[in-house]
């Protein structure tokens, strides 16, 4: 067996002391010479698109997303709210066992008139915080309608 390192002693300290390797509390590594902030606070561009202003906008390859806020447990399956954050959805199942996610699909599929296999969880597996995306080509606007429309039925 190979053993690496074994000639190797640390500059600094005695023949038998161990080196630390921790740097004392609120201690920062060294920066380089001539290093930047690249990608930090300073940069006047925004690095990515702005955050959508509606629940309801569209990923980078083109599919519709729509973030909701889940309730599992509820009597029913409902659109309760629809704020700039996310859309609020009462599903009729148990948050176990990734029940309330299958049934939130379902629930969507029907709401949105969409077959069941276009509405996939993209995020928030076990999270109440959940995006959906949606498969089928359509518009974030036509999406938007119908789930208002929805809301106004409760």
């Amino acid at each position: 067996m190979l053993r690496l390192g074994c000639g190797l002693r640390q500059l600094g300290t005695a023949p038998g002391a161990r080196a630390s390797a921790q740097l004392p509390c609120g201690a920062e590594m060294p920066k380089k010479a001539g290093a930047t902030n690249k990608g930090k606070s300073q940069s006047k561009e925004p690095e990515g698109p702005l955050p959508p202003l509606a629940p309801v906008a569209v990923d980078p390859k083109g599919c519709v997303t729509i973030a909701i806020h889940a309730k599992p447990g509820s009597k029913q399956n409902a659109v309760t709210d629809l704020t700039a954050e996310a859309v609020s959805v009462a599903i009729a199942a148990p948050p176990s066992e990734g029940e309330a996610n299958a049934e939130l699909c379902r629930y969507l599929s029907k709401v949105l008139e969409l077959r069941k296999s276009d509405v996939v969880l993209d995020k928030g597996g076990k999270s109440r915080e959940k995006v959906v995306k949606l498969l089928a080509s359509t518009t974030p606007e036509e999406i938007l309608e119908k789930l208002k429309k929805e809301a106004k039925k409760k």
